[in-house]
This record gives C-alpha cells, sequence and structure tokens, in this order.
C-alpha cells in the first residue's frame, strides 16, 4: 500500500534532486522512498558511509574540537 506524504523542502534542494534522480533513471520519490527504507532497518552494515555521515552516526572517541583548534591557533602564531 502507498500512502501520499508532503515534505516541506527548499525549492533548489528538490530541483538538485530531481536532476540527480533523473539521471539514475528513478523518480525522486522513489530515491526517498529507499532511503528511508534503508535508514530504518535497523542493519547499520548496510549503510553506506555517505548515509551514516548525513545521519549523524559517528564511530570512534570523542573529539574536543574546541580544543583542537585552540591548540592548532596556539601552535600557529608562536
Amino acid at each position: 500500500m502507498e500512502t501520499k506524504l508532503t515534505l516541506r523542502i527548499k525549492t533548489k534542494t528538490i530541483e538538485r534532486g530531481k536532476g540527480f534522480a533523473k539521471k539514475r533513471n528513478t523518480s525522486l520519490s522513489k530515491m526517498v522512498e529507499n532511503y528511508l527504507d534503508k535508514i530504518t532497518q535497523g542493519n547499520d552494515d548496510e549503510i553506506t558511509p555517505l548515509v551514516k555521515s548525513i545521519s549523524g552516526i559517528l564511530q570512534g572517541e570523542s573529539v574536543d574540537h574546541q580544543k583542537g583548534y585552540a591548540d592548532y591557533l596556539e601552535r600557529k602564531y608562536k
């Protein structure tokens, strides 16, 4: 069963998305459906690095970016 969904997305983003979909011989709706299906399956092993990065999934140690930047500036201006 399919259901219609209304989304609010910036016009430029939709235009780029449609162009991207057309190059891949699919529709923007199908791309969104595939994306949502993929990220909600719960199997992180199958999610690509790109999807992980835009989904906010991070692996590894927590990094203190402010301290890192402060250290960088300190070294730069010595």
